[in-house]
Formats: structure tokens, sequence, C-alpha cells
């Protein structure tokens, strides 16, 4: 298991009440003075061309220290009463039939759970405005950023750095340990999706190195101010994790590959590598730049500890058109009803997911755009 420092400081309680009454009092959640724990990744990072040294997937008992901190927050934050239920109560089904579907029974899950920003109002300038959900500092559970020492160093309370990803609690959640990461400047949270911001999240996927450990990012809705992932424990795999592929790009000398996913009811590209994450990272954002320009909803799936990232790609859509989340594009269903739980069927689920699909000659497309840019970056 990779070593990871320890620094001490004063103050090591995880999670520092030095919130002011006044912070408090302001209509956002102001990040000033606010001390948390912080998870630095080490100083050789992903963005070399050296080979992939993402762990095997490790087992429980070995759990990474980054892990751990994640699901001790997240469990702290349970006892605390932050959230609204308790989702380790919720029943999950497999689907009848050959795609193996997963459906979840969850009654008091809101359909409106996109995050909202709130114009600042009563905060000095450098303050950090969050989301109109999270009111109180116990909703942000760590911080991670890069460092600058040979091995990862968790400080139990610091500040919030520049440039790093905040860890905050999704208090109505899909699945267990359900979390936003959501990368954030001086002032201001990111607004794009950028190699740098996929990058980061992406080490998380890797240093937690837990294979239930999946994240998610939906293509934001027009007039949406903020970047944001999220991410969450499966015990199984997906259904799109276990469909074959057909590879039309391999980079052998950069260990990259890109592949169709087969048979598969949303259109669905595969992205792969077995180096470090720069070139996949770069190649995929591009491609995801020039969807958005052309309006195509997309949605992304990381898994397999970083290594495998999914393309979901969407039809274009009017104005207020509701789209699939990244979750139900890989096939896991929720259901806020009883009747609706019972009578969920496979060809309900592939109609739901291929009425929204990119077409076929859209795909074409969209392949030909990926080997353009991947050749650009393998030249």
């Amino acid at each position: 298991m990779t070593m990871v420092t320890v620094k001490q400081v004063e103050d090591d309680t995880l999670v520092s009440k030095v919130a002011t009454h006044e912070q408090l009092k302001c209509p956002q959640f102001c990040l000033q003075g606010i001390r948390i724990p912080l998870y630095q990744f080490s100083s050789q990072c992903l963005l070399d061309n050296s080979p992939f040294e993402g762990l095997p997937c490790i087992p429980e008992e070995e759990q990474s220290i980054l892990d751990s901190l994640l699901l001790a927050q997240w469990e702290d934050r349970v006892w605390k009463g932050v959230l609204r239920y308790d989702v380790t109560t919720s029943e999950i089904k497999v689907i009848c039939g050959r795609r193996k579907f997963l459906a979840q029974l969850n009654e008091e899950w809101g359909m409106n759970y996109m995050p909202k920003h709130e114009e600042k109002k009563n905060c000095s300038q450098g303050d950090l405005p969050a989301f109109k959900w999270m009111k109180h500092h116990e909703e942000l559970l760590f911080c991670v950023a890069s460092g600058e020492m040979l091995k990862p160093e968790l400080i139990p309370s610091a500040a919030v750095p520049d440039g790093a990803v905040l860890i905050i609690i999704n208090e109505i959640p899909v699945e267990y340990g359900h979390v936003f990461l959501v990368p954030c400047g001086s002032d201001s949270f990111y607004q794009v999706l950028d190699a740098r911001s996929l990058e980061m999240v992406a080490r998380v996927a890797v240093e937690i190195n837990n294979c239930s450990f999946r994240m998610f990012y939906d293509c934001p809705a027009a007039g949406t101010s903020h970047l944001y992932f999220q991410a969450c424990y499966f015990p199984s795999p997906l259904p799109v994790e276990l469909t074959p592929v057909d590879t039309f790009f391999r980079d052998g000398r950069r260990g990259m590959c890109i592949s169709a996913v087969t048979d598969y009811p949303i259109k669905t590209l595969l992205f792969e590598s077995n180096q470090k994450v720069k070139i996949m990272v770069e190649v995929l954002v591009e491609i995801c730049s020039c969807l958005q320009e052309k309006s195509i909803p997309y949605n992304l799936l990381i898994s397999d500890c970083g290594k495998k990232m999914f393309l979901f790609l969407q039809l274009q859509k009017l104005a207020n058109s509701k789209t699939l989340s990244a979750w139900e594009c890989g096939g896991y269903f929720l259901f806020k009803s009883m009747s609706e739980f019972d009578q969920a069927t496979e060809e309900a689920m592939l109609k739901k997911l291929s009425d929204v699909s990119l077409d076929d000659e859209g795909f074409q497309v969209v392949k030909q755009l990926c080997c353009s840019i991947a050749d650009k970056f393998s030249g």
C-alpha cells in the first residue's frame, strides 16, 4: 500500500469550528476561515507519461488512506444526522432480462437533486461561495490538492488551498458514500471541464483504489455556472461495465485505446489507458468541449480505479428538456414508488435509454472526431 505522511498540527480536530457567526448568517456558505482535513497528492502526479501505477483494486481490509478518510467522514455525518434518509435501507434488485439493469426503490429521493448556485450577498470579496444546499460546514468533508512531497500527505486540519477539490456530502444520496467533488480556485468555482479538473478527480479514483467507487459527470445545463462531479460506492458492477466493446482506436506507444460499447441501448464510448492519464484526459476533455459546442448532451462514468472512462452520448435536446443522469446511462435506475419499482421491466429501461441516445449517424461523426483528436495527441 502507498505510504502516506500524516502531519500533526496544533488543532487536530477533523473539522475545526472556527466559522464565525457572521459567516454562517451569510446567505451562502463561505470557506474563509474554515479548516478541514486536507489530503495532498504526492509530487509524482498523473501528468507524466510513465506507466500507469495505480495498484490493482485492493481488498476492503487493506483500504487506502484516502478511501478510509472519505468513508470515515461520510459515516461521521450520517451519525450527525446530515443525511435526509438512510440509503442503505433502500431495496435494490436486478431487473429480469439479459441486460441485468439495476433498480433501487427510494421513496425519499428527490428528482431535483441538481445543485443550484446562488447570487453572492453580504460576503466579503475573496470568500468562496458554495452551493445553495451547503448551508453549514458539516457538509464539507475534506479537500484534496496537489502536493510537493514524494509521498501523499494527510493534514488533519488545514485551510483550503487554491486549486483544491472540495469533497461535499450529498444529503440525498443515491448510494453509499455519495459525495460531490467540486474543483475550486482562490475565489471561485471552476466553470468549464478542463484537463486539470478531470485529472484531479481521476487521481482521487486512483488513490481511493476501491473497485466499488465510481465517479460521474453530467454535462451542465445552460446557465449552470459551476463544475462538479459526483461519486459513490456500488456493490456490483454497473451493466454498461459488463457489455462487450469494439476497439476502433489504439495508440500502443501511449497505451490508450478508444472503443465503442456494442449492443447497448445508449451510444457509449470507452476510453482506457495503461499509462498515466494525461493523454487520455486531454483527449477526452477536447472531445467533450466539441460536443458541448454542438449542444450534444453527454455524461461521464469513471470506474476501475480511474483506468476506464465511459462517455455516454445523448440526443441534442430542446430548451428545458430533461436528459438522463450518468448512473441511469450506466444502467442504474431509481424509483420513488413501490408500484413503479415492482413494474420495472428490461423493455421499459431499454426504451428509456434508446429514446435519448444519439443516432447512428451522429455516433459515426463522434467516432471520427475521437480518432482525429486522439491522432493529434499521439503524434
